[in-house]
């Protein structure tokens, strides 16, 4: 949480995005339905289509996906969402989803989505889309709290635009429904005076709040020329600012440059359903990573309900796999048991997280250092060895040493 800021994240190039998505268990990410790049294995990958996170003020509302995920994609297998459900689902939390709204009645929410008003018609799809990554249960693509409810409120307009005004007032509306987790997955580039006095009541009401670090990057253009800022309410004191993350860990190279990130998910390649039809989409950016978050908090509280919302967010960061910019690890912030101090005092999955995650650099250094032990240890039993044998030597004139009796032999 803020300050102080992370340490600067890595970015990785255009091809190694590609490179990094195109794993044995993810679909490959287009923004068309039927443009083709090929897998890792020379062979095409799976196509679907992109979910917006805004459109055009001309542009139709997203269409329904006529395709299909055929497997789990890898942010599900990197969260572990398998054994985390063993140990919580989120069961009678309540998470507020502050984007473009979200169909009550979308494929897999299975009617655990109270939408009001205009939050309910998500003409964009994106509010939708980032619901199933919370909450959707179905055998491929469960969400991270499958148990939970989801509020769906509207922090922007129609075609997707985010406003301080509306974020505000749907933290605010929030607040008097007594959500317990906050997901605000749109980013604010100015800081509103009403916006942070409506995330602070909603802190002083027991609120877990979770934000998107950045605005989703934008379609058309590059992103070198835009400085890094700290964007709202991400900002906030108390806020968990989540950014996202490629499969080696790496935030993408389109990713907007920013500061005082707490958390990285998974935000790139990652696949859920939409408003209309049951067919799938392929969604990236912050507010993916935010959402992921956002379920990982409403599992940890269920499975820790004694947990204050400080509490729940330093096991989120303190459980994460250490990094530039520390790792979402669900399981572990199940199931890792803190000290008094909020250290990890004992988990059954220490020496094993570490084999399931990108650790190449960590893997070379800890070569070098057992190459050096090994080096080192050598030496110092040569030396040894020489101490209790060349005095012998000279003192039979460097000849054999005879078996037998119990000693040398002298001639």
């Amino acid at each position: 949480m803020k300050p102080p800021a992370r340490g600067a994240a890595r970015l990785l190039s255009g091809a190694g995005l590609a490179a990094a998505l195109l794993l044995p268990t993810a679909v490959t990410a287009h923004t068309a339905p039927h443009s083709g790049v090929p897998a890792a294995d020379g062979k095409k990958g799976q196509e679907l289509p992109a979910m917006p996170s805004a459109l055009d003020a001309d542009a139709e509302c997203t269409a329904a996906s006529r395709e299909k995920a055929k497997k789990q994609d890898w942010s599900r297998q990197r969260l572990d969402l398998d054994r985390t459900h063993g140990h919580g689902i989120g069961a009678r939390v309540t998470i507020a989803l502050i984007d473009t709204g979200v169909a009550p009645d979308a494929d897999g929410l299975d009617g655990r989505v109270t939408a009001d008003g205009s939050a309910a018609d998500d003409c964009v799809g994106h509010g939708t889309f980032l619901a199933g990554l919370i909450a959707g249960s179905g055998a491929r693509l469960t969400g991270v709290a499958p148990g939970a409810r989801i509020l769906a409120l509207r922090g922007t307009d129609t075609r997707g635009e985010a406003s301080p005004a509306l974020v505000a007032g749907a933290v605010r509306e929030a607040t008097e429904a007594g959500a317990d987790v906050i997901a605000v997955t749109v980013a604010l580039p100015r800081r509103s005076t009403e916006l942070t006095r409506a995330v602070a009541d909603a802190r002083r009401a027991g609120a877990i709040v979770v934000a998107a670090a950045t605005p989703d990057p934008p379609t058309r253009g590059g992103t070198d020329e835009i400085p890094s800022r700290v964007y709202w309410p991400a900002g906030e004191p108390g806020v968990l600012s989540v950014a996202d993350m490629l499969p080696g860990g790496l935030r993408p190279d389109r990713a907007l440059p920013t500061t005082g990130i707490d958390l990285a998910a998974p935000g790139a390649g990652v696949v859920s359903g939409g408003p209309r039809g049951d067919g799938h989409y392929l969604g990236a950016g912050a507010s993916v990573a935010a959402a992921y978050a956002a379920g990982a908090a409403a599992v940890v509280l269920a499975a820790h309900p004694d947990d204050s919302p400080d509490a729940v967010t330093h096991r989120l960061t303190a459980t994460a796999y250490p990094a530039d910019i520390p790792q979402l690890d669900a399981y572990a912030a199940v199931t890792t048991v803190l000290g008094d101090a909020g250290a990890s005092v004992g988990t059954e999955r220490a020496a094993e997280r570490v084999a399931v995650r990108d650790t190449s650099d960590a893997d070379a250094a800890t070569d070098r250092a057992t190459l050096f032990v090994i080096l080192g240890s050598t030496a110092v039993l040569t030396v040894l060895w020489a101490a209790f044998t060349l005095p012998r030597a000279r003192a039979r004139g460097w000849r054999p040493a005879r078996a037998g009796g119990g000693g040398t032999t002298e001639d």
